[in-house]
C-alpha cells in the first residue's frame, strides 16, 4: 500500500514559511506532487526533505515565479519524463512522469482560463491535446495514475455555487462535458469512487473569508486508470493543511514503489 498526495502550493516558498515542511514529514507519504510551484530547484532549500528519504523531481516554467510541478517520492523512479513534447505546454512546465515498475504516475497542473479569453482558449486546447497525448501513452503505459490541479470542478457537488459559477472559467459547461468524458473512458476519480455524495472541496478563493466559510471548489483530482481501479483503497482530502488556497488531496492504493 502507498499514499500518494498532489497539492498546489501556489509558490513552494511562500508555502515553506508556512510549515510545509514539517507538515509533510507528519503525514509522512510515500510520494508528494506539487503543482504551482513558482520557482526553479536552486531556488528552494529541500535539504529536510532529503534528509527524510524524499527523492525530488522538478519541472519548472521558463518563466519565473509561475507554474511548474514537482514531484518528491521515498524512491527513485525507474524512469522520467519532463513535459508531453507539446511545447507550448511544456515550456509553462506543466507536465511530469514518473515510472515506478509497470505502473506510471502523471503529476500535471492544467491550465486556467480565468485570465480571459485567451487563455480559455489556451485551456481547451490543452484538454484536447492532452486527451490525445493520454489516448497514446495508455497504448504503452495502461497503468496510469494521473493527479494534479485540473482547474474543473466536475460536478454541482464539487462547488459550493454552481448556479452563479455556471459560466465561469472552472465550470464551463464544455469542461465540465470534458471531465466526464475523461471519466467515462478509461478513468476513474478515485475520491468520487470512494466517497459518492460526500461534499469536499479542495479550494478556496483569498476573497470573503471563503475558506473559513468553506465555499470551495473542488478541481484537484486523483484519476486512476481502470485497470488499476480495483487497487484504490481510498482518497480524499487534508483540509485542515494551510500552506495555500489549495489543501493537498490523498489516494491511499495498492501498489509499491
Amino acid at each position: 500500500m502507498i499514499k500518494i498526495v498532489s497539492y498546489n502550493l501556489n509558490g513552494i516558498r511562500a508555502a515553506s514559511k508556512k510549515g510545509l515542511e514539517d507538515w509533510i514529514k507528519r503525514v509522512d507519504m510515500d510520494v508528494i506532487c506539487f503543482q504551482e510551484v513558482k520557482a526553479n530547484e536552486d531556488q528552494y532549500d529541500a535539504q529536510s526533505l532529503l534528509d527524510h528519504g524524499y527523492y525530488p523531481i522538478w519541472n519548472s516554467a521558463e518563466k519565473k515565479g509561475y507554474s511548474g510541478v514537482a514531484t518528491f517520492s521515498k524512491k527513485e523512479p525507474d524512469h522520467i519524463v519532463i513535459g508531453c513534447g507539446i511545447e507550448k505546454y511544456d515550456r509553462e512546465g506543466r507536465i511530469l512522469r514518473t515510472d515506478f515498475g509497470d505502473w506510471s504516475l502523471l503529476n500535471c497542473y492544467f491550465p486556467s482560463g480565468t485570465s480571459g479569453d485567451e487563455r480559455q482558449g489556451f485551456k481547451m486546447e490543452f484538454l484536447a491535446d492532452f486527451q490525445k497525448w493520454i489516448n497514446k501513452l495508455k497504448k504503452e503505459r495502461s497503468n496510469l495514475i494521473i493527479v494534479g490541479d485540473y482547474n474543473i470542478a466536475h460536478t454541482e457537488n464539487d462547488i459550493h455555487n454552481p448556479k452563479t459559477n455556471k459560466n465561469s472559467s472552472g465550470f464551463k459547461p464544455e469542461e465540465r462535458e470534458w471531465l466526464t468524458d475523461w471519466f467515462e473512458n478509461g478513468f476513474v476519480d478515485a475520491f468520487r469512487l470512494k466517497h459518492p455524495d460526500k461534499t469536499e472541496y479542495s479550494w478556496w478563493s483569498y476573497r470573503a473569508a471563503s475558506r473559513s466559510k468553506n465555499k470551495g471548489w473542488r478541481i484537484d483530482y486523483q484519476s486512476v486508470s481502470t485497470p488499476l481501479k480495483a487497487k484504490i483503497k481510498d482518497a480524499g482530502h487534508y483540509n485542515d493543511a494551510v500552506h495555500s488556497d489549495h489543501c493537498p488531496v490523498f489516494l491511499d492504493i495498492d501498489l509499491k514503489l
